[in-house]
């Protein structure tokens, strides 16, 4: 695989992983039912309900792909740390966010139904789960920029080696003249060498060097 196949691919697993973590943030992670309370409730909260922290993460992880092709060489393995860290962000983040404290307290916040319940009963969905895969893939798309992202070609690489491959033809004269190329000095001065002497020679034969070839003034 070539480095710069490898680089889109491993930018395809980072925006992969954030867009499973800012999809899974606007859903329904978990639902508390207070059946004890003056009036039973079913209270649904989302993601971003529990928690901003994984949507934050992903986000953060968005803009570091952007920075993935823009940079080159040891900052672009930063960025890949940065992203590695963001993903671990997103994983321990959405853990925490269904935790029972965490989603009572949420709950509880929204709807003062739900703390007159003594024993309110939770159903956690897998929605958290899917933010938690996206975190582990924008990890590992970090942990592959950390380790391979050094070889990877730049942005402007392919200009760069099209713009060394020849120079223009007046800098390479002047080049040539500072360095003292004697072969083309030498070619320089025998011409007009000659050329002088064919104008002396036309003089002593009598002819006009300013008349036109075909004989007429």
């Amino acid at each position: 695989m070539t480095p710069g196949r490898e680089r889109g691919l491993t930018a395809l697993l980072c925006a992969a992983g954030s867009g499973l973590a800012l999809l899974a943030a606007g859903r329904t992670w978990a639902t508390v039912h207070a059946g004890d309370s003056i009036t039973p409730v079913a209270h649904q909260l989302s993601g971003r309900d529990l928690g901003g922290a994984p949507g934050a993460c992903a986000l953060a992880g968005l803009a570091a792909l952007a920075a993935l092709f823009a940079t080159s060489g040891r900052v672009r393995a930063a960025i890949g740390a940065l992203t590695a860290a963001f993903g671990a962000g997103v994983v321990y983040a959405s853990t925490a966010a269904v935790r029972d404290s965490r989603v009572l307290d949420a709950a509880g916040e929204r709807s003062t139904l739900v703390s007159l319940d003594a024993h309110p009963a939770i159903d956690v969905n897998l929605w958290w789960m899917v933010s938690v895969t996206g975190g582990v893939v924008l990890a590992v798309g970090g942990l592959l920029t950390l380790v391979r992202g050094a070889r990877w070609p730049g942005m402007s690489s392919r200009y760069d080696r099209a713009s060394g491959r020849r120079a223009p033809a007046p800098a390479a004269a002047k080049a040539a003249a500072a360095t003292g190329d004697a072969g083309a000095t030498g070619e320089a001065g025998e011409e007009a060498g000659a050329d002088a002497s064919a104008l002396w020679k036309s003089l002593d034969r009598g002819e006009d060097p300013t008349a036109r070839r075909s004989g007429r003034p």
